[in-house]
Order: C-alpha cells, then sequence, then structure tokens
C-alpha cells in the first residue's frame, strides 16, 4: 500500500484527481450531516434552520476550493509553505485581486449575525428587487421574483433590506365609500367584518404568551374625508403572523368587498365630466 501511495504521489496529476475526490466526498459528507442534524432537531425555526444550512453550505464549498487550491499550488511551486508565510495570506488575496470577494464574504457574514433575513423570507431589496429569498451564501443572495425569475445579487451591493417577514406584520387595509352613505353604517359594517374575521381567521393572528391576540382586527376609524376627491376612507388593521400576511391580507379583503356587496354599500366613483363647446352641452360619466 505504501508503495502505491509513494507511486501515485511521483504523478502529480493523478495525486491532484485523488485529493479533488477526496476533498468532495468530504464536503458532501459534510452538507448531508448538517442537513440530517436539522431535519432531526427542531431547536429553532425552520427558515433560521434553513438559514444556517445554506450558510454552512456555502461556508464549506469556498473553504474546501481555497484549501484545494492551496494544495495544487504547493505541488507546483517549490517552499510553498515559505512563500506563503513570506508574502502573507492578506498580501496573496489582495495580489490576485480579491477584494470584492472580500467584501461580499463580509456582507454575507453580517447579513447572518445581524438577522436581517432568513431564508423564505419576502424581502425588497435597494428598493429594487422583490420576491423570496432563496439562498444565503458568503458571495451571493438570491432572490426569486414572484414571475419565477431568480436573481442573483452580490452581498456586497445590498444596501438596504425591507424584510416582509420579522414576526409580525400589520394588514393595512382601506376602503373608500361614496359620500351618499352614511359614516355611523359603514362603520357598524366594517366593525362587523372584523368580528367575522377574528372568529373565522383567529389562527392569522399574532398571539402572545398566554395565547390571546395582540391586535386583534379592528376598524382604525375613517382615515380621510377627501379621499381622492371621491368619498370617504376608512382604514381596517390586524397584527398578524408574518407567514400567513399574504394569505390574511387577501381573504381580509375578500370580506370587505363581500361586505359592501351584501349591503348594497355605494364604493367610491370616479366622475369625468366632458364639455361640448360646439353644442354648448355637458355630459357626465362615472
Amino acid at each position: 500500500m505504501l508503495e502505491i501511495w509513494n507511486t501515485l504521489k511521483t504523478n502529480r496529476e493523478i495525486e491532484i484527481v485523488i485529493v479533488g475526490a477526496i476533498v468532495w466526498l468530504a464536503v458532501m459528507l459534510i452538507n448531508k450531516s448538517v442537513h440530517k442534524f436539522f431535519a432531526r432537531t427542531s431547536f429553532i425555526e425552520t427558515r433560521k434552520e434553513e438559514t444556517l444550512e445554506s450558510m454552512i453550505r456555502s461556508i464549506t464549498k469556498y473553504v474546501a476550493t481555497i484549501g484545494f487550491i492551496f494544495f495544487v499550488l504547493s505541488l507546483y511551486i517549490d517552499n510553498f509553505e515559505r512563500v506563503l508565510a513570506g508574502a502573507g495570506i492578506v498580501g496573496i488575496i489582495v495580489g490576485f485581486g480579491a477584494q470584492s470577494l472580500i467584501k461580499d464574504i463580509l456582507s454575507g457574514l453580517f447579513l447572518i449575525y445581524e438577522k436581517q433575513l432568513h431564508k423564505g423570507d419576502f424581502v425588497s431589496v435597494n428598493n429594487t428587487f422583490n420576491g423570496t429569498v432563496e439562498d444565503i451564501g458568503l458571495r451571493f443572495l438570491k432572490v426569486r421574483e414572484w414571475s419565477g425569475k431568480l436573481l442573483t445579487i452580490s452581498n456586497g451591493e445590498v444596501k438596504q433590506i425591507q424584510n416582509y417577514n420579522i414576526e409580525r406584520m400589520r394588514v393595512i387595509e382601506k376602503v373608500v365609500v361614496s359620500y351618499r352613505e352614511n359614516p355611523e353604517h359603514v362603520m357598524e359594517l366594517l366593525q362587523s367584518v372584523c368580528d367575522h374575521l377574528n372568529n373565522t381567521y383567529t389562527h392569522f393572528l399574532k398571539k402572545d404568551h398566554a395565547g390571546s391576540p395582540i391586535e386583534p382586527y379592528q376598524v382604525y376609524g375613517m382615515t380621510s374625508l377627501n379621499a381622492g376627491y371621491r368619498g370617504y376612507e376608512y382604514t381596517v388593521v390586524g397584527l398578524v403572523d408574518d407567514a400567513v400576511y399574504w394569505t390574511a391580507a387577501k381573504e381580509t379583503r375578500r370580506a370587505l368587498a363581500q361586505a359592501m356587496y351584501d349591503q348594497q354599500i355605494i364604493m367610491a366613483e370616479e366622475h369625468i365630466r366632458i364639455q361640448q363647446p360646439d353644442e354648448n352641452k355637458q355630459r357626465s360619466f362615472s
């Protein structure tokens, strides 16, 4: 066995292939072990587990790749350890023009350490890119848009993050009705809708440690007397769990629309008046 190993060591290409295969298997084994560990435990939320797993997978890949590159260089450069020590790690990295790489890696670590986002969160990046976080790596952040397009953004380019999944979200729905509707009647109707939502969709609401809703659905009040010169504006709010925010918002809008229709509440309409100078007549359209 020793003779075979010595023979292989004299052939650099074969040695590189063997070491590369060992490194690849080691990375696969580590990633698989980490995945099994998180699958069998429930210490933290699923999204946080997926985020940590994604970061560990990224770190393992980069460490293995850099280590393998150094190994290959050591085969072709005499006294590579001395050269490495003399030049210094920082000097070599800068010499390879990896300043942007360092920036991306540090930014990625801060994203995780400061808990700015997790895998599965719906985010807006730099007020430009909107979608669900699919992967958080050391260098790149991958966000999938609602259309299905996958965006890959360098961590160093992330300047601002709006996270819509930080434990709680507030459903805010505005309803604008005609000036001809009785405000008291509208308020009573909206309150009945809130009661219906609290009873039917109580599982949407964010709960405290005692299991009581922190902020159930309620009528915030009349928030505008002249909403776009069309009617009175009322606002309904409710604090829900971030994981079900989009579903809760859709159900809230549906319940409000159905109640308005059933009670024949006239919604605000926009009127356009067109004057015809030749005939000296006015026509109104709504």
